[in-house]
């Protein structure tokens, strides 16, 4: 059974940075997606960043651009969501999330974290 367990979060003032961690554990292979979704109260959870752990890929939400930055650390089969600049707009739940597919990923993924509230003040 795979499991994520996320770290990080929390509060800071609007240009600020926080970053985020997730663990997976349990994947028999060591390719696979994972990245963070987020969900602001009365808003649609969106696709924030998402690595592809074979290639070390990632791709972002065009609103944090330039801002987020999504790596990898294979050894620990850890990702991490560095959050620069922040915005009061970025303040939601955010939850990682991973599925051994893309397809699947992207419609739905199968694991998720408990997720880590961001909070960002003007």
């Amino acid at each position: 059974q795979v499991q994520l367990v996320e770290s990080g979060g929390g509060s800071v003032q609007a240009g600020g940075s926080l970053r985020l961690s997730c663990a997976a554990s349990g994947y028999t292979s060591s390719h696979y997606y994972m990245g963070w979704f987020r969900q602001a109260p009365g808003k649609m959870r969106e696709e924030v960043a998402t690595i592809d752990t074979d290639s070390g890929r990632a791709s972002y939400l065009d609103s944090v651009k330039g801002r987020f930055t999504l790596s990898q650390d294979r050894s620990k089969n850890t990702v991490y969501l560095q959050m620069n600049s922040l915005k009061p707009q970025d303040t939601a739940m955010y939850y990682c999330a991973s599925d051994p597919s893309l397809r699947s990923y992207l419609e739905s993924p199968k694991y998720w974290g408990q997720g880590s509230q961001v909070t960002v003040s003007s």
